[in-house]
């Protein structure tokens, strides 16, 4: 018997696979009219959450944050079973998944923190990349559960908190995209540029086939053999502020990367590689 907390778009659509799958799920949403639905997909539906994971050995969440988690499982708790699994998909901070992973330990129950690269859809196919990481031994007991339902699991090592510190990078990468999308679009409006033309435009110029290159370059900290020197791209980020004022068109990122381009170009470093505004950022 498996439980599942928490019946937002992801957490359903997990639970809609898995019981494709044959498995029996108990199910709890804090607005109980979601939970009830999942009963026409043959999931059973409690008002309680200590009920919903009474009985069930696996219990999995899909909640908003750190703290709609450790209220939920300290609600959970009375109807625990001994030696049960809680499976914990939300993103949430590294911290709070060690003192959790921790705190769970001492109460007699594993807890695995696993957040997801998946949107609905993917949940409901099962496809698409789970993070662990933590006790090896843990992982590789659940690893052959949980890979049903993903496309891909991605173990990050030993260390607790390491999955919810990566989903955090990956996060922020999304949120950095979109926002650089915002500017596109902005800057193709400024511009009169209609949306299609933009479209067709990455339709054969691909910029994200060259993050990895990118990344690694970075990541080298070789900034002295510029491909495009950061006084050029400077100019660059210029003419597209003027474009955008001209209009009365505001950018949201590029205004803030030409910043960081000026301090360094105050510090000498105007004939390197642009991508040395990322040099701060290495570890």
């Amino acid at each position: 018997m498996k439980a599942f907390l928490g019946m937002g778009l992801l957490g359903s659509n997990f639970v809609k696979a898995m019981i494709k799958k044959g498995d029996q799920v108990q199910v709890w949403n804090r607005t109980a009219s979601r939970a009830l639905s999942m009963e026409a997909f043959g999931a059973k539906a409690f008002n309680s959450v200590s009920d919903a994971v009474r009985g069930a050995s696996r219990i999995h969440l899909t909640l908003k944050d750190d703290a709609a988690v450790d209220e939920v499982l300290a609600a959970a708790l009375p109807g625990l079973e001994k030696g049960a699994v809680i499976i914990d998909h939300t993103t949430t901070s590294a911290a709070g998944a060690i003192e959790r992973t921790k705190t769970w330990k001492a109460r007699g129950f594993i807890y695995l923190h696993a957040p997801v690269f998946m949107g609905p859809p993917n949940a409901l196919e099962s496809t698409g990349i789970m993070l662990l990481s933590g006790d090896q031994s843990v992982i590789n007991l659940m690893e052959p559960e949980l890979s049903k339902m993903t496309g891909k699991l991605f173990n990050a090592g030993p260390e607790e908190g390491k999955a919810a510190g990566l989903k955090l990078i990956g996060n922020l990468f999304l949120l950095s995209l979109t926002a650089g999308i915002s500017d596109t679009l902005a800057l193709a409006k400024a511009q009169g540029i209609a949306t299609p033309e933009v479209m067709a435009l990455f339709d054969s110029f691909n910029p994200g086939a060259m993050m990895p290159a990118r990344m690694k370059r970075i990541c080298t900290g070789k900034f002295d053999e510029p491909s495009w020197e950061l006084v050029m791209a400077r100019k660059d980020a210029g003419l597209m502020m003027d474009a955008a004022a001209r209009a009365s068109v505001p950018l949201m990122v590029i205004p803030t990367i030409a910043a960081a381009m000026d301090s360094w170009i105050q510090k000498g470093h105007g004939h390197d590689d642009w991508s040395i505004i990322a040099k701060n950022s290495l570890s």
